[in-house]
């Protein structure tokens, strides 16, 4: 292993010390905390291994920082996750603050409140999970054309369900609609 790919804090791997971390390094060895004790070693002919997962890019054109926040940024959108401070911004000012109170039909069982927010969270993460369920339903390769439809029928049944839900948003862009969006 060049002592050019170990970092500080990386875990290497030793044929005879077994795990460890980095903890300094100079121009021919690497200072290393194994379950034994620490030991300088000479990383391109003892045998060193990385011993966690890694990942090479070649021909990256642009800056690696811009290249892992595009990534990062992909990721929650295909996952379907919202930021929850903007998911506050689409809460109808008026619910700003509110609680959600249920009150069970028998009076010797306690009534369930939660804040309004925690609320409007659960309900847009549900339609984005709504949404990614389409998309991986539509891009299905062994779904025929007639599945995809009755299927996306019943998604649609779910947006209209939620049309309840409707109130609580600020701009009606945010609602749900009976067809699946």
């Amino acid at each position: 292993m060049k002592i050019e790919s170990i970092r500080i804090g990386m875990r290497v791997r030793h044929p005879q010390y077994g795990s460890g971390s980095v903890l300094s390094l100079t121009h021919h060895a690497a200072e290393i905390a194994f379950a034994d004790g620490h030991r300088s070693v000479a990383p391109e002919t003892s045998g060193l291994e990385p011993d966690e997962p890694a990942a090479s890019v070649t021909g990256l054109t642009v800056p690696l920082e811009y290249f892992l926040k595009q990534t990062v940024l992909e990721t929650v959108a295909a996952l379907g996750l919202e930021k929850t401070d903007v998911e506050i911004e689409k809460l109808g000012v008026r619910w700003h603050g509110g609680r959600l109170v249920l009150h069970p039909a028998d009076t010797s069982l306690q009534a369930k409140e939660v804040p309004l927010e925690v609320f409007f969270h659960k309900i847009v993460m549900m339609r984005n999970q709504l949404r990614v369920l389409e998309q991986k339903l539509n891009g299905h390769p062994q779904l025929t054309d007639g599945d995809k439809v009755e299927l996306q029928q019943y998604i649609s049944r779910c947006y209209g369900t939620m049309t309840t839900f409707n109130v609580l948003f600020r701009d009606k862009a945010d609602h749900f609609s009976g067809k699946a969006e």
